[in-house]
């Protein structure tokens, strides 16, 4: 793994690929999520996954509780790093927030090949959501519901006081987003969802449609909020064909 920007991580290295894809976690989640993801698509894509504060090596940092700021942040250390035709890859909180870099990036001239959107309804849906809110005990009961995390990890108390601090700040930033912009992304999009996605129903998928001017496409899997990990290879799959593709993105 190399780390050339605090915000970006590269566990496979790819210079000679011809397009490189910003991987960007869910909420408590980190870069290392989408390990397998960069070791899948290596050589033919070089995953680039963010590292936001508060989190694994930067344990120490202060961690940042707005959509809005983490944007500002990611789409600036995009600028620094990614040197080729790029993409960008989110789940669940990931993906409001890969909406809202590419907004910025759009505003900077600069355009994705596509976006993909993974377990989250589009930013014109808004739910009233206040996980953040709740005890510890509250936030990981509602953890236990989205079956993405190894249930030992509940067992184990000092592991899991070290994660619900990034969690709670997660949840307050994906909570609180509002959608404020009215800007449609050139870009195409992709949008991935579980049949049985507690977070994000079919409607609320499809209207992502309404936030790009370019192509769109919807498709959806056996499962609920971490589909993407039982149908990992079919996921990559589709990243992989997605990005062979000449882009169809209007300057």
């Amino acid at each position: 793994m190399t780390a050339t920007d605090p915000w970006i991580r590269r566990f496979f290295p790819s210079p000679d690929a011809p397009v490189q894809l910003v991987c960007l976690p869910h909420a408590g989640g980190s870069a290392s999520f989408f390990r397998p993801v960069a070791q899948a698509l290596n050589p033919r894509v070089e995953v680039l996954s963010v590292q936001y504060p508060g989190r694994q090596d930067r344990h120490n940092e202060p961690m940042i509780d707005t959509i809005d700021g983490l944007a500002c942040h990611v789409s600036r250390a995009v600028t620094r790093t990614v040197n080729r035709p790029f993409a960008l890859f989110g789940h669940s909180m990931g993906a409001t927030l890969a909406f809202e870099v590419a907004v910025r990036l759009e505003r900077a001239g600069r355009f994705a090949e596509r976006v993909f959107v993974s377990g989250r309804r589009a930013p014109s849906c808004h739910r009233d959501e206040r996980v953040h809110r709740r005890d510890d005990a509250g936030i990981i009961a509602e953890l236990r519901g989205l079956s993405g995390t190894d249930q030992r990890v509940f067992g184990d108390e000092e592991l899991m006081r070290m994660i619900l601090p990034a969690l709670r700040n997660d949840y307050r930033a994906v909570e609180t987003y509002v959608w404020a912009s009215e800007h449609r992304l050139r870009s195409p999009l992709t949008a991935l969802t579980g049949d049985d996605d507690p977070k994000a129903s079919h409607d609320e998928v499809r209207a992502w449609s309404a936030h790009t001017a370019g192509d769109f496409e919807m498709k959806s899997y056996p499962g609920g909020h971490f589909f993407l990990i039982d149908h990992a290879p079919d996921v990559i799959s589709v990243i992989g064909e997605r990005l062979a593709r000449p882009a169809a993105t209007p300057r």
